[in-house]
């Protein structure tokens, strides 16, 4: 692991990410939006991607001095059927390529991983943005299926 990156490492991975963003959002027709925190509040993006078992999902990007962070909230705690709804999860994390399922506040689940800030690259971009958008696909509806199962029985 390498010490934390100056201010100018920093400044240019900043400028990649915000390059890369834009891009996106003029190319990639399930990005529907990209917005930035105040500079003075972090180095964090907000890309909202457009799926289709769940419409809509944020995703946080949070540029660290060692690491860039990303993450998205997938649904609120399960509200019945715990154990299997938390082993279904566990065993899709073994499939997920530097990205896990979480649990974050109010034991709500998140999708969240990281990798060295200073090796960044579009292509490393477009790989955590794809794999967001599939893993989400692939798991929202069997996990809401199992941790809200009421909702759906007739």
């Amino acid at each position: 692991m390498t010490g934390p990156l100056s201010d100018t490492e920093l400044d240019r991975i900043e400028a990649l990410i915000d390059a890369w963003a834009q891009r996106e959002l003029v190319d990639n027709r399930v990005v529907e939006a990209v917005e930035r925190a105040p500079r003075s509040q972090a180095r964090r993006w907000f890309l909202r991607i457009r799926g289709e078992d769940k419409d809509v999902s944020t995703i946080w990007l949070t540029l660290r001095q060692r690491t860039l962070h990303y993450e998205t909230y997938v649904m609120p705690a399960p509200e019945e059927n715990h154990a299997e709804f938390y082993e279904h999860l566990l065993r899709r994390n073994q499939k997920l390529n530097a990205m896990a399922f979480v649990i974050g506040i109010e034991d709500a689940i998140f999708l969240q991983g990281q990798i060295r800030a200073d090796v960044v690259t579009d292509d490393d971009l477009d790989q955590i943005l794809g794999s967001f958008y599939a893993y989400i696909e692939q798991c929202f509806r069997p996990a809401l299926r199992i941790g809200f199962a009421s909702r759906f029985s007739t």
